[in-house]
């Protein structure tokens, strides 16, 4: 028996010589990692629009399929009119969020830096008064928030200082802002307009007894993301209205800027809102140990509504994921990338279980029917 002949028919030799070679390409890799910056330059450059107009394409392709169902004088809407209607609504609304909303954040925004000092002062002057009472007496709070008030003042005076003496960063940042406010929307009016061609167009290049299967697991893999981008701009959109109206109720500061920010948090599941209450719960115990209930009860109320009523009916099981493996899966996501991977782990992880569940279902059903097929008669010698 040959050598090959052997590791093909060890299961466990095979294995591990294929691990063997993909470690052995990693490391390769690694070492003339000079040769791929290039392509990693590009892909960093185009990832951002095409993620961006990817994102805007499945929130707004349902809307477009509605649209092209409404008849009017007995006739259809045809999809270049369904496509032209959302994209200048579109266009209307963000114009008018810039316009209305950006100001009003880069003042809440320019606000709390400046009184970030202040802020530390008074959380100092309420901490003292805790440390008189009989059951923190013993404790030495004094010159803890001594070093969070030199640090916190510190770290503003050298925001601040970065931010006027970075020109060169400053401009490079307005520019890719500017390269991706052209480009994400050209990219996503050519989705919108020809993103229904896609499938046909894949089925043609793939071999004729596998076409069917792909495009049935391209169309569920479409759907799972749609549902699933769809139901968290909602859930999103919900959640910093709410929060932000909730915070200018009990009077607490910088409402909305807390708000939004509670709301971009909330993509990132079961963590998000934690991490959302954070700059509240700061501003707020600067302020009194009767703001901090407030805003407690106020995300507290947001979230249950949140929980119980928008998040059922929107999303609700469409991925079937467990609780603790969207834990794991976020906790390995944001050590490897960071807040992106928070963001984007759970419908990576989504689209990959639909594609192995429907590799397996296919197994399965090709297993089933050998065992069904009639065994063939041995002919007689």
């Amino acid at each position: 028996m040959t050598l090959y002949s052997r590791i093909k028919n060890s299961p466990m030799m095979f294995w591990s010589l294929e691990i063997l070679i993909v470690v052995a390409v990693i490391w390769a890799c690694t070492k003339i990692s000079f040769l791929f910056a290039p392509i990693g330059t590009f892909f960093q450059v185009v990832f951002i629009p095409i993620l961006l107009a990817g994102i805007l394409y499945y929130l707004l392709s349902p809307v477009v399929r509605l649209l092209e169902k409404i008849k009017i004088r007995g006739k259809h809407i045809s999809h270049t009119w369904s496509v032209t209607v959302v994209f200048l609504v579109l266009l209307a609304v963000l114009i008018l969020g810039l316009v209305w909303l950006l100001p009003r954040l880069i003042q809440q925004v320019a606000n709390m830096i400046s009184n970030i000092p202040a802020l530390a002062s008074t959380t100092q002057d309420l901490v003292e008064k805790m440390a008189n009472q009989p059951w923190l007496k013993n404790v030495d709070l004094s010159q803890y928030m001594n070093e969070v008030e030199k640090s916190a003042s510190s770290y503003a005076s050298s925001f601040l200082n970065k931010l006027t003496e970075s020109i060169g960063t400053v401009i490079s940042t307005i520019t890719s802002f500017a390269v991706v406010a052209i480009t994400v929307p050209v990219m996503l009016f050519y989705m919108l307009k020809d993103g229904h061609k896609f499938l046909p167009s894949i089925k043609k290049i793939i071999p004729t007894r596998h076409a069917d299967q792909t495009i049935d697991l391209l169309s569920k893999m479409s759907k799972t993301i749609s549902k699933y981008i769809g139901g968290q701009i909602i859930e999103c959109l919900f959640v910093g209205t709410f929060t932000a109206i909730g915070y200018v109720l009990v009077g607490q500061g910088y409402a909305l800027l807390l708000g939004v920010f509670a709301g971009i948090c909330n993509i990132i599941p079961y963590v998000g809102p934690y991490i959302g209450i954070l700059p509240a719960l700061i501003v707020a115990f600067g302020d009194s140990t009767l703001q901090i209930l407030y805003v407690v009860i106020v995300v507290l109320v947001v979230q249950q509504v949140d929980g119980n009523v928008v998040y059922p009916n929107i999303i609700g099981k469409t991925l079937k994921i467990h609780p603790l493996t969207i834990i794991v899966i976020l906790l390995a996501a944001g050590n490897i990338a960071g807040l992106m991977g928070m963001i984007l782990a759970i419908p990576l992880y989504a689209v990959v279980k639909v594609m192995v569940q429907y590799f397996y279902n296919i197994w399965q059903l090709q297993s089933e029917s050998r065992k069904s097929e009639p065994e063939k008669p041995k002919e007689k010698a």
